[in-house]
């Protein structure tokens, strides 16, 4: 059995330094297609790209943009910077032109790596202190004006834990986007504590699907795997099934992380569909003892999809659908649960393989101590967290930092939860999502939201409250919905109709499943799909009627 590794001090220097001598020859990062580079290639090609990077005339603390989609490369240059005292901003891919422009600003950023396909994202764009523009994919200068060598000598530079190592700029669900300071103990915690709901060692495969510059796929997805030897492949295109499926079949990996939206698209094109096509298979599907048969047999068969040698689906960034939970469970596929936020750099509670409990995000990391604020009758309260994961605070803003952090260093995480009699945590939802019913008790609408998205036909949906009423906005599969309201087509009158029809069907089977305080009075069918964060939260901001209020005020 392999021992857990406990990097002294905890900081990325310590991590890289350890894995670049100690695994050397093992593989360390590649695309699908292409030839792994080794860990001691790893650590050269940082040393030449961190000496590239002081040859600029840079120093400890400055900081340093990365603005890419995944590649090998984008793990050799976060290493070089952090490894060597600078502080790495990774900016999200579908970040705007203009949010773009307000991270490198805001952040002071002297250099930038970027990727070819981004260029256009930044041309043009008066950046005062950006004193170099380094493409990702070759390492060379975007323009040849800034004199950089890659003979230049190293500095030493010592880091200590609390130094700060990341600065994250959240699209968080509000709009306004935040700078989290991370330190090399935030994530070099989080990244090693990754052990205890799954050990890992050098022989493991990790596929990587995720953004890295999101701090999830970040801690867990790469620094973890790093500290263990293991190999990294990335996808050179977006994760559709028709790239996803050649990669699993070829890389064949033993951990994978996802945002629970690829799991629920799964679960309703390959389950939920083939068992509502006509009254027998409904029937069979809704009798227990052969639902859990059919979904043994469909996970068997997912597992193979998935190469058949995966050990770890770890499943964060938002909440699990329960159906397709419970179909996971039924299905034995070893899929984990994670809690947390980009200010913990991320992880804050999570569920092993054999740990899951459903609907549950599982037990507090080790070390972290997690307690809810002012619980109400029902024992839910808001989340607060305390321990070495908790950001340093938001970059030049004490203002916000202060509103999250009190004075003994509890981060309060702007989410409800309670606790199970064993210290499972169960996330109800986010604080400002909450609506207060008319009697006022909370209303949480992700819960309701659970129960639209079960509904067939149903791709997603979002409940909000309007003059005191609860509005369910959902946007349906119309092919499919069309297919099965018969010669839907006949008339337009007549599909009016039926369309209406449909809608006071749907409205009154969602109601039956919720409690009287949670029932929705209309529903609005929307023709295109809800704007999301990277974690694939929907953007709720966008489409609440309190924030056009907000902005009347003005």
């Amino acid at each position: 059995m392999h021992k857990k590794i406990e990097p002294k001090p905890l900081t990325l220097q310590t991590i890289i330094n350890f894995s670049v001598s100690k695994f050397s020859k093992c593989p360390a990062v590649s695309f699908v297609d292409g030839t792994p580079i080794t860990y001691s290639e790893l650590g050269e090609k940082m040393e030449e790209i961190s000496a590239m990077l002081f040859s600029l005339g840079l120093s400890k603390g400055d900081k340093v943009a990365l603005l890419s989609h995944n590649m090998p490369n984008w793990v050799i240059a976060y290493f070089s910077v952090v490894a060597n005292g600078l502080i790495i901003v990774p900016i999200l891919p579908d970040f705007t032109r203009e949010e773009i422009e307000n991270v490198l600003i805001h952040s002071e950023s002297k250099a930038m790596f970027i990727s070819e396909k981004l260029l256009s994202r930044v041309e043009g764009l008066e950046l005062p202190l950006l004193e170099a523009t380094i493409l990702l994919d070759t390492f060379s200068s975007v323009d040849d004006s800034c004199g950089f060598s890659l003979n230049a000598k190293l500095p030493e530079i010592k880091i200590q834990e609390d130094d700060t190592a990341a600065i994250i700029y959240t699209s968080g669900t509000t709009g306004r986007s935040k700078g989290v300071m991370l330190s090399h103990r935030n994530l070099a915690f989080t990244a090693m504590q990754s052990y205890t709901f799954q050990s890992i060692d050098s022989s493991d495969v990790f596929l990587s699907l995720l953004p890295l510059s999101h701090t999830y796929e970040n801690t867990i997805g790469m620094i973890y795997p790093v500290i263990y030897g293991a190999s990294i492949f990335y996808l050179e295109k977006p994760p559709t099934a028709a790239a996803l499926m050649p990669a699993l079949a070829k890389i064949r990996p033993t951990m994978m992380l996802a945002v629970p939206l690829i799991m629920e698209k799964l679960y309703k094109s390959q389950i939920q569909s083939k068992f509502v096509k006509n009254g027998f298979k409904r029937m069979i599907y809704k009798t227990p003892f052969f639902r859990v048969l059919i979904h043994r047999i469909a996970g068997k068969k997912l597992f193979q999809t998935f190469g058949g040698r995966l050990k770890f689906f770890g499943i964060g960034g938002a909440k699990l659908d329960s159906r397709v939970e419970r179909f996971l469970k039924e299905a034995r596929f070893p899929y984990a649960i994670g809690y947390g936020l980009t200010e913990t750099a991320p992880l804050l509670a999570g569920a092993g393989t054999h740990q899951t409990k459903l609907q549950s995000t599982g037990f507090a990391v080790q070390g972290v101590q997690l307690k809810l604020n002012n619980p109400d009758k029902k024992g839910v309260g808001e989340i607060w967290a305390k321990g070495p994961n908790v950001m340093q605070g938001y970059y030049k803003n004490a203002e916000a930092t202060s509103e999250v952090l009190t004075k003994d260093g509890w981060f309060k995480t702007g989410d409800y939860g309670r606790f199970d009699s064993h210290k499972r945590l169960y996330v109800k939802g986010r604080m400002k999502n909450t609506i207060v019913g008319a009697s006022g008790e909370n209303i949480y609408p992700e819960d309701i939201e659970t129960v639209i998205n079960n509904q067939q036909f149903v791709v997603e949906s979002l409940v909000i409250e309007e003059d005191g009423f609860l509005v369910a906005k959902v946007l349906v599969d119309l092919d499919h919905l069309e297919k099965s309201i018969e010669h839907f087509k006949s008339v337009i009158e007549d599909k009016k109709e039926k369309h209406l029809l449909w809608k006071q069907n749907f409205t009154k089977e969602v109601n039956a499943k919720l409690n009287r305080v949670s029932q929705i009075k209309r529903v609005d069918i929307i023709d295109e799909p809800f704007e999301k964060t990277a974690s694939q939260k929907i953007k709720r901001f966008l489409y609440t009627k309190k924030s056009d209020k907000k902005t009347d005020k003005k």
